[in-house]
């Protein structure tokens, strides 16, 4: 099997470019939401041409699909190094919570495209569903696991997770970096919440 192509120098900073735009874009999806927000407004707000903003992205579409491979790469990532970790099944979770957290709110700051991904067109649609049901199945994976456990109640695992995920993917319209909490309090108020609602009594 041939070994992976290293990303030359000049694609990191392509790329590195395009994610200091999104975060900055933050703003104006913030006011506006991403279908209202326009490239005009996207473009001043993160203080650059018009045209210079079509060089890193042709579309608004073009942008939500990179949030989409970067935020649901990234999350899988740290999803797959949790699984592996020998821990038990309530930090596995806890892990994957705060690193969620973290990454739409930090690493992505706060952009509500993560959340808008029915926007795409179909062949990009089906690839950003097919990742996210992908990281889906990890959470139910950990939760499944502390059942068989018994540190988990007995419960609807696919219900729990999609609570799990629709709460910790709403933080990007609500949360503000100027509030009283900040990313790693939420992340961590988050896990508890929800752990405490799956461990069993007595745990």
């Amino acid at each position: 099997m041939p070994a992976k192509t290293k990303p030359s120098r000049r694609y990191r900073q392509f790329t590195q470019r395009r994610l200091e735009i999104l975060r900055s874009a933050a703003d104006a999806f913030a006011r506006h939401g991403f279908t209202g927000a326009t490239m005009e407004e996207i473009a001043e707000t993160v203080n650059m041409a018009k045209g210079n903003l079509y060089y890193y992205f042709p579309s608004k579409q073009a942008l939500l699909f990179f949030c989409q491979e970067q935020s649901l790469g990234r999350l899988l990532e740290q999803a797959d190094a949790t699984a592996k970790s020998a821990v038990p099944a309530d930090e596995q979770l806890r892990a994957m919570i705060v690193a969620h957290v973290n990454t739409i709110l930090r690493e992505i700051y706060g952009s509500t495209a993560h959340t808008d991904f029915r926007s795409l067109p179909e062949t990009q649609l089906k690839q950003v569903i097919k990742k996210r049901d992908r990281y889906e199945k990890a959470y139910r994976t950990v939760i499944e696991r502390g059942i068989k456990d018994g540190i988990f109640r007995s419960c609807n695992v696919k219900a729990s997770v999609w609570a799990i995920l629709g709460a910790l993917n709403w933080t990007a319209q609500w949360f503000s970096p100027a509030g009283s909490i900040s990313v790693d309090e939420l992340g961590n108020q988050f896990a508890d919440f929800f752990i405490h609602a799956l461990v069993q009594k007595g745990k």
